[in-house]
C-alpha cells in the first residue's frame, strides 16, 4: 500500500518511478516502427512508401507525429521526402565508399587482393562466431552444403559446385546473426563473381576438390564449436583461394608471352 502511495505521489510531481521505462517521444517510438516497417516490406534504396497519413494509419500513429518521425529519418538520411514526388527509402549516404566500390577493378591483382584481405577477415571471425552461435538447424545447413560441394567437385560439376560453395558460406554469414556480417560476405561473393567471369570467364581459379574438403573440415569445426579452429580454417581456405587466383593468372600471363599474337 506505501509503495502504491510512493509512485502515485511520484506520477503527481511527474516523477517516474524507478521501475518505469525511460519516457521516450512518441515521434521517437513512430521512428523506430518505421524502419522496422521497411524491413518487413523489403524496402530497398529509391522505393516508394505510403503518404503520411497512409504511414500514419500503418503505424498506428497521429498524422503529426508520422510527420516528425519522418523529419528525424531524413535527417539521418535513411528517407527521403521530395516535395511533390513522395516519400521514399533513402540511398546510401556513404557516397565516397560506394564511388570507390564502384571502381572495383575485377581483372586488376591489387584490387582481387584487396578483396581476399577484406574476405580473410569478414569470414574468420564469421566462422568464429557460427561456432559459438549456430543452431543444430543452422550447422545441418553448413554441412550439407559443404558435403555438396564435395560431391558436385567429384562429379566435375562446376555449376552445382558454384551454388554448393555459395550456399556454404552464405549458412556460415547466417549462422553468426549478425546482419553486418552477412552483408559483407553477400559483397564479397558479388565482386569475386566479376573476377572469375572477366579474369577465368566462368572457370574455377584452382581445384574446387580441395575447397570442398576445407568447406567439410570448416563444417566439423563450427559443429564441434571449436571457434579458434573453425576461425583458423576458414582463413587458411581464403590462403588457398589467393594462392590458386596468383597461380592461376601467372598462367594465363606466361600463356600470353609465349603468344604475344594471343587477343587478350
Amino acid at each position: 500500500m506505501a509503495a502504491q502511495e510512493s509512485r502515485a505521489a511520484s506520477a503527481e510531481r511527474g516523477v517516474a518511478p524507478e521501475s518505469a521505462a525511460p519516457y521516450r517521444p512518441g515521434y521517437e517510438l513512430v521512428a523506430e516502427r518505421l524502419l522496422q516497417y521497411i524491413a518487413e516490406q523489403d524496402l530497398r534504396p529509391g522505393d516508394r512508401l505510403p503518404t503520411e497519413q497512409g504511414l500514419a494509419d500503418a503505424l498506428d500513429a497521429t498524422r503529426n507525429v508520422t510527420r516528425e518521425a519522418l523529419k528525424v529519418l531524413a535527417a539521418m538520411g535513411r528517407v527521403s521526402v521530395r516535395k511533390g514526388a513522395g516519400i521514399f527509402v533513402a540511398a546510401s549516404s556513404s557516397v565516397l565508399a560506394d564511388e570507390q566500390l564502384a571502381h572495383f577493378q575485377p581483372t586488376d591483382m591489387e584490387h582481387v587482393l584487396m578483396l581476399l584481405d577484406y574476405r580473410r577477415l569478414i569470414e574468420s571471425d564469421t566462422a568464429r562466431r557460427a561456432a559459438t552461435l549456430a543452431t543444430p538447424i543452422e550447422v545441418k545447413a553448413i554441412r550439407e552444403s559443404a558435403e555438396r560441394s564435395i560431391v558436385a567437385s567429384t562429379a566435375d560439376n562446376v555449376d552445382e559446385f558454384a551454388r554448393a560453395d555459395a550456399q556454404f558460406h552464405d549458412s556460415i554469414s547466417a549462422a553468426s546473426h549478425n546482419v553486418f556480417l552477412q552483408s559483407g560476405v553477400v559483397n564479397i561473393r558479388r565482386f569475386a563473381a566479376q573476377t572469375d567471369t572477366l579474369l577465368f570467364h566462368g572457370d574455377v581459379p584452382g581445384s574446387f576438390e580441395v575447397a570442398g574438403r576445407q568447406h567439410l573440415e570448416i563444417a566439423n569445426a563450427i559443429g564441434a564449436g571449436d571457434t579458434d579452429l573453425a576461425s583458423r580454417l576458414m582463413s587458411e581456405h581464403i590462403d588457398t583461394t589467393q594462392h590458386q587466383f596468383e597461380r592461376k593468372i601467372r598462367d594465363r600471363l606466361f600463356a600470353f608471352v609465349r603468344d604475344p599474337d594471343t587477343t587478350p
